[in-house]
């Protein structure tokens, strides 16, 4: 008797921490602003609970897949379908901004289901959310009946858009998970065909049983400051008249400041003194991470490299307050969609 209440007390004990982190888990989901402190760049905030501990059960999968209330996306080469329709849309947004179509699986044909890729993206109130890429059909609208429903929009049009940002967020994740399926489709082990596993975020080759997980490219993005004023520079490809904040590739064996101090010094000759992290953006063009830094620089001194950089200067604190505002006839800075945006944001608020 001694034995079985010593068992019984050790699995309420269990149950009821079990129970508290399940608890834990929901508020921290709830608020996860205040908990994470998350600043509010585009492509960011995403609400889904991506529950990796589930989504590796093929058949849980199965079974969340037949569930009358799960919901799926189109994508058709690249671009999300999106739509202004009551019973198709989640309303987060404004009744005239196209947003995120969302059908059940029997919306679409055997034969289309069969031919496209599938993704889980994650749970929010218990309900599943998945997004299906139709890119081997030639005709989407008509061969899968989508005609008069919405359109396929390109995701940076939308980003600059009212659209709600949580769903933006999740149209990033599926974009970026799409596209490392589709530039990795053979093992970079021995060149077989891999095929797609764990509701999209695994591949396994069929030959050597090689695993590959799906990447993001980390990219440091920074303003450099010294005393008044900051650093911005731009490229030939850039809009007229459009200046932004110097951004480059982590490479292997680097550290997010080293990065910093290395492009600044590649690409305007610009020697840093301290590296402040600032904030992040998932950027799904095509599957990076912006990491956003603030760098504080030795001296005014700049060489370009004239390669990367057409163009490059310091500019007042005044001057970029003026950009910022839309005020300054000169030149202009990236909009708001854009994380440079907020470094400079950032840097004329004296933060």
């Amino acid at each position: 008797m001694k034995l079985y209440n010593i068992i019984k007390s050790v699995y309420t004990f269990i149950e009821k921490t079990q129970y508290l982190i399940r608890l834990i888990r929901l508020i921290i989901i709830q608020y996860r602003e205040v908990f994470m402190n998350v600043y509010p760049n585009i492509f960011s905030n995403n609400p889904l609970d991506r529950v990796s501990y589930l989504r590796s059960n093929p058949d849980w999968i199965k079974e969340t897949v037949a569930k009358d209330d799960t919901v799926f996306t189109p994508f058709w080469r690249g671009k999300p379908f999106v739509s202004t329709i009551s019973g198709l849309v989640s309303g987060n947004s404004s009744p005239d901004q196209q947003s995120p179509a969302w059908f059940p699986l029997s919306f679409f044909e055997e034969k289309i289901i069969s031919s496209s890729m599938v993704i889980f993206l994650g749970l929010l109130n218990k309900k599943a959310y998945f997004s299906i890429d139709i890119s081997k059909i030639s005709d989407p609208e008509n061969e899968a009946g989508l005609k008069d429903l919405g359109i396929f929009e390109d995701l940076m049009v939308l980003s600059s858009q009212a659209i709600d940002p949580g769903e933006l967020a999740i149209l990033g994740q599926a974009k970026a998970i799409f596209e490392w399926h589709n530039s990795h489709k053979f093992c970079s082990r021995c060149g077989s065909e891999s095929l797609l596993s764990e509701a999209g975020y695994k591949r396994i080759c069929g030959t050597c049983s090689s695993e590959h997980f799906p990447r993001t490219d980390p990219v440091v993005i920074m303003l450099a400051t010294y005393n008044d004023g900051a650093f911005l520079g731009r490229q030939k490809r850039f809009p007229p008249g459009m200046y932004s904040a110097l951004a480059g590739f982590i490479e292997h064996g680097e550290s997010i400041e080293e990065a910093v101090a290395r492009e600044l010094n590649e690409e305007a000759g610009i020697s840093t003194k301290e590296v402040s992290y600032h904030s992040s953006q998932p950027w799904a063009f095509p599957f990076s991470l912006m990491i956003g830094c603030i760098a504080e620089a030795n001296s005014e001194n700049f060489e370009l490299d004239e390669i990367e950089i057409d163009e490059g200067r310091w500019f007042s604190r005044s001057e970029l307050k003026k950009a910022i505002e839309g005020n300054n006839s000169n030149f202009f800075v990236p909009p708001s969609m854009a994380i440079a945006h907020h470094l400079i944001k950032n840097f004329v608020n004296g933060q």
